[in-house]
């Protein structure tokens, strides 16, 4: 984000070391089975360009992405790796997608259809992976077509047939039985495709969690995406994370610090009245950088002098107040949302645990306008 990082106190910082020294434990856990680096969604907020060039420097193979305009991202900043989009765009995107040889999805007709005049029009044979809908109810052909969409892309001649695809609904749970059923329905459309496809190269299924609990043996790509990041999937133990660590760290500084009596209330609508004297220190960043409204209401916390403080008062746009109790704060002093500060950490879990929620929704919700800088590059 350029300078951003000079002019905000607020920062997000990346450790691209941390990132790669992920990629290569998921690669390890992968076995031979190639590494796709999920950098969507602006790599879950951490920033996709830069954490697309640290994955594949560390040993992935290719790069996800959800939309059209993430993978003219990449490829604009000079990323030449595969590129797959997972799901299936507007049609009026297949030219770009065609001409920027992005890896396609597909599992409608209408889309294989324009997929493959985009292809004759710029003289280009199209990769797919043709999805399949094996329980998730998401998008993806059903098994009962899934063969015959699968002919439908052998017989376009601007098209490869290059894999075949699903997704998990409950790999993070293990004692879901619907991920066995998944994969058991997926083994059988991948035995009946290759009877009409022998030359598929690629049959995947795996994304973090399933990478984590080793769930998909046949799997030829790990999708890694959350675990990529450091971040739990949902509720593994530390075994399962052994060797991830945290790629960001949410950094703001004190900007104000006042002291406020017992029985005077704090933010919007006074709704947290204190129970006693209470050192208030306001911080620079609210729900536009991703905070959450209502984390008033929740355990969530941030680090101030290496100890964790609540927050007091409705979250406002740009600040937040916390409670620092008796203890010496003053304007400027650093403060950790999340990641480790003396010998204590809040982590992305924390947050998640607090606002009944995911990994995923607590970096993908860092905003835009709070700059992203890199270490370890």
């Amino acid at each position: 984000m350029g300078d951003g990082s000079a002019m905000r106190a607020t920062r997000a910082e990346i450790d691209l070391a941390a990132l790669r020294g992920n990629v290569r434990v998921l690669a390890s856990r992968a076995g031979g089975s190639e590494l796709w680096a999920v950098v969507k969604a602006n790599a879950y907020g951490h920033g996709a360009v830069n954490c697309a060039r640290a994955a594949l420097s560390a040993g992935a193979s290719g790069l996800c992405v959800a939309l059209t305009q993430e993978a003219v991202e990449l490829r604009s900043s000079g990323i030449d790796a595969p590129i797959m989009v997972m799901s299936e765009q507007p049609t009026w995107q297949t030219e770009t997608l065609v001409s920027n040889d992005v890896v396609c999805v597909v599992y409608n007709e209408h889309y294989i259809a324009a997929l493959a005049e985009a292809g004759r029009r710029l003289g280009k044979r199209v990769s797919v992976h043709l999805k399949v809908d094996t329980g998730m109810h998401r998008v993806g052909v059903s098994t009962e077509m899934a063969v015959q969409r699968a002919r439908l892309v052998a017989n376009q001649s601007s098209l490869r047939l290059e894999g075949v695809m699903t997704h998990l609904a409950t790999a993070d749970d293990a004692r879901h039985p619907a991920t066995r059923s998944q994969l058991e329905k997926f083994s059988d459309v991948v035995q009946r495709i290759r009877e009409v496809s022998p030359e598929i190269r690629h049959v995947h299924c795996a994304n973090s969690a399933a990478t984590l609990r080793s769930v998909a043996p046949e799997s030829t790509i790990m999708r890694a995406g959350i675990a990529m990041y450091g971040l739990n999937p949902g509720g593994f133990d530390a075994s399962l994370m052994a060797g991830l660590s945290p790629v960001m760290t949410l950094r703001t500084q004190v900007s104000h610090v006042q002291r406020v009596r017992a029985g005077e209330g704090v933010s919007y609508g006074l709704r947290t009245v204190l129970d006693r004297d209470s050192t208030i220190a306001t911080l620079p960043l609210g729900y536009a950088d991703g905070i959450s409204r209502r984390a008033w209401q929740t355990h969530a916390g941030v680090l101030v002098g290496g100890i964790k403080r609540g927050i007091v008062g409705v979250v406002t746009m740009d600040q937040m107040m916390v409670d620092c109790g008796d203890d010496a704060v003053s304007i400027g002093d650093d403060v950790v949302v999340f990641g480790t500060q003396g010998a204590n950490s809040v982590t992305v879990e924390d947050w998640a645990s607090a606002l009944d929620t995911i990994t995923y929704e607590v970096v993908c919700a860092v905003s835009a306008r709070v700059p992203r800088t890199y270490i370890g590059e």
